[in-house]
């Protein structure tokens, strides 16, 4: 019995179930993602409103998920919540578990992005007549995004590898889909190595993606300030 095989190795590389495993695990990572940025903007505004309960709601929040296992939360989401009338598909188990999960991380991101945008710039366009919103798109969060980007393009990496949570609940991404061929030829340091190699390829691929988003973003921000700081 050899320990490794060559051609089992390859003859999965390519291989049409695993690539819809990697297929479904770009496009969870989107969706997901794009859901958690939002209610994450969300949360980080509450973070900063004046009014108390919106700050305690968020803080509760934002406490809840981040100390809570993803896992614990899949599994409430899909078992648990069918106790009380409540039923999700799969799918819809584990986009909203991923989105709520990452929503909290999201919002600390955005907070600190935001505040670390001098206070003094915001007085200054208020005494020009401009309102809170447009204050908000035009003054902070060009600058903030500056501050964002970088540990937001890390959310995005972690998210990758993190959809592997949602095979618990039998979603069918790209380890699901593994651990399903495994049970079947019993490869298993062939097929797991396959999973590997497509998790560092999707996570290398993005590390070029925020690279180049911070170079350019960082360049159209720069020539932002330079044009306003002339007028």
């Amino acid at each position: 019995m050899t320990l490794w095989s060559w051609p089992g190795f390859f003859g999965y590389l390519f291989n049409p179930f695993i690539l819809g495993g990697v297929f479904t695990t770009i496009w969870l990572t989107v969706v997901s993602l794009t859901a958690g940025l939002i209610l994450g903007f969300v949360l980080a505004l509450m973070r900063r409103s004046p009014f108390r309960l919106a700050k305690i709601l968020a803080k509760i929040y934002i406490w809840l998920f981040r100390g809570t296992p993803l896992l614990v939360q899949l599994i409430a989401l899909y078992t648990a919540l069918p106790q009380f009338g409540i039923r999700f598909t799969v799918i819809e188990a584990a986009l909203i578990g991923l989105a709520l999960n990452e929503a909290a991380y999201l919002a600390e991101i955005i907070r600190a992005g935001i505040e670390a945008v001098p206070e003094g710039q915001a007085r200054a366009a208020r005494a020009l007549g401009m309102t809170e919103r447009q204050i908000m798109r035009h003054i902070v969060m060009p600058q903030a995004f500056k501050v964002i980007i970088p540990p937001l393009g890390n959310s995005v990496n972690g998210l990758l590898k993190t959809t592997s949570v949602t095979s618990v609940i039998s979603m069918e991404e790209l380890l699901r889909r593994t651990q399903v061929l495994i049970q079947e030829h019993f490869m298993v340091l062939e097929l797991f190595a396959v999973a590997a190699i497509y998790y560092l390829l999707l996570t290398t691929l993005w590390d070029f993606v925020q690279n180049h988003i911070e170079k350019r973003f960082g360049q159209a921000t720069n020539s932002r300030l330079s044009i306003t700081e002339k007028r």
